[in-house]
């Protein structure tokens, strides 16, 4: 699944992301942390793996899900 950066935290590792739907997403730092990124920045495409409906993987949309 993809969607864009709609808001990311560098203290917590956490933020919100659109779905192409419009759907709000929220991430927290595990999901951040089980991809290869640093920092996001708003407006950034990002894939995004689900797992029972939460986000559980955040990478940019140029690198592979797991």
């Amino acid at each position: 699944m993809q969607g864009t950066v709609r808001s990311f935290d560098e203290a917590t590792r956490s933020g919100t992301v659109f779905l192409d739907d419009g759907t709000v997403l929220e991430f927290d730092a595990p999901a951040f942390d089980a991809g290869p990124l640093r920092l996001l920045r708003t407006g950034q495409r990002v894939n995004l793996a689900l797992t029972g409906g939460r986000i559980s993987y955040v990478t940019l949309s140029t690198f592979p899900l797991p």
